[in-house]
């Protein structure tokens, strides 16, 4: 590992500690002392995720046109100032204000995605991208304990504040990074245009509806387990932080399969979640939920690697930055028809759930890219 991956690391294991103390937290902060009902909640969560749908291709464009370091660090500013402005929040549109500011941060994802691509080194890239999930997972999956106790003993507001301070560490080491050359394509032999590349285009399809199969029953768990199952806030941040321990663990057991065989594995490992959520009984079933919930985020780095196969290296940034917008769209769609099935029966959206999912493994195996990819080197870590 050079330098530049090992302070990304560390950078980010502390930004997923910081955001494990809130994040998962934010639809229960808004039924209870914002005093929304569960539609309301889907509605503020799919606003949420349309901050974060309008920044990625920006965000990927700007990484191939001036360089990825500039926008790290600018990302990592925007959040430690929203994380402040919702600990601070006493009223519904400061918060609000604050929530969709940290939404804007999303454009990280295409420069961070593509800074990871190049410098990377020797290993592949879906274990280079795995690294940056399994780290920022490793840190919420403390995160949440620590927000649950601190939301009991002091507040949810002090979450935040706890969250602020990390982050502002978190930044520090995010400046140690060096910046990267651009990349240049021939201008005598410019590659073909993103929307004229039509194995990009038809992987993104599916790729968008394998995210929308997924996120589906995301959204209002968190709500589904305090007022249906009834857990308290600690044993909601134990289950939360089993979650970011399956992204970590998981993240990182993916990684060494084949990327189109690790984004369909992925995939069944959230169907077994939401088999969990609807089946299970009990805090250990409902932490096993969402450890396997965490094939989510394992599946991300192993689409990225496969999209990086169909795209020259002058549009790494905007075409992870096209990905990272189709799963934004998703997050503006899924939280508002969650909300509306949750309603009516908050148990249903599971079983939904697992069909689409298998519709989309199907759909997967059949005709997403199929390139081999020789076995991962092993990861070194010398500075």
């Amino acid at each position: 590992m050079n330098r530049n991956l090992f302070f990304i690391a560390i950078a980010l294991l502390l930004w997923g500690f910081g955001e494990g103390t809130f994040f998962n937290f934010v639809p229960i902060r808004l039924e209870n002392e914002f005093l929304l009902d569960k539609q309301q909640v889907g509605f503020a969560l799919g606003a949420f995720g349309f901050f974060m749908a309008i920044t990625h291709i920006p965000g990927g464009h700007l990484a191939d046109r001036i360089g990825r370091r500039p926008l790290l660090i600018a990302a990592w500013a925007f959040g430690v100032v929203s994380t402040l402005m919702m600990g601070l929040a006493k009223s519904l549109p400061i918060y609000l204000m604050g929530l969709f500011l940290y939404g804007i941060t999303a454009f990280v994802a295409s420069p961070l995605s593509s800074y990871v691509t190049a410098a990377r080194g020797k290993w592949e890239i879906g274990t280079a991208l795995s690294l940056t999930t399994a780290t920022y997972s490793m840190g919420m999956a403390l995160g949440p304990v620590t927000g649950g106790w601190i939301a009991e003993k002091y507040g949810m507001d002090a979450s935040y504040l706890v969250a602020f301070g990390v982050f502002v560490i978190s930044t520090l080491f995010i400046l140690f990074i060096q910046p990267q050359p651009l990349d240049k394509h021939d201008p005598e032999s410019p590659p073909t245009s993103l929307r004229r590349n039509t194995r990009f285009i038809g992987f993104v399809m599916i790729f968008a509806f394998s995210v929308f199969a997924m996120y589906l029953a995301q959204p209002l768990t968190p709500n589904f387990l305090k007022g249906v199952r009834e857990l308290t806030l600690g044993e909601t941040g134990w289950v939360f932080s089993a979650g970011a321990l399956g992204n970590s663990l998981l993240a990182l057991f993916v990684s060494r399969f084949k990327p189109r065989n690790g984004f369909l594995y992925a995939q069944v490992l959230v169907a077994f979640f939401a088999v969990l959520m609807w089946r299970g009984t009990g805090l250990p079933a409902f932490m096993l939920g969402y450890f396997l919930m965490g094939g989510f985020r394992a599946a991300r780095p192993m689409a990225m690697a496969q999209t990086r196969d169909l795209v020259h290296d002058s549009q790494m940034g905007i075409a992870y930055g096209t990905m990272e917008t189709v799963s934004a769209i998703i997050f503006i769609i899924a939280p508002p028809i969650a909300g509306f099935i949750f309603e009516r029966d908050p148990f249903f959206v599971y079983p939904l759930a697992v069909g689409l999912i298998a519709v989309s493994i199907v759909i997967g195996y059949f005709f997403s890219p199929r390139k081999e990819h020789p076995k991962p080197e092993p990861a070194t870590f010398n500075l």
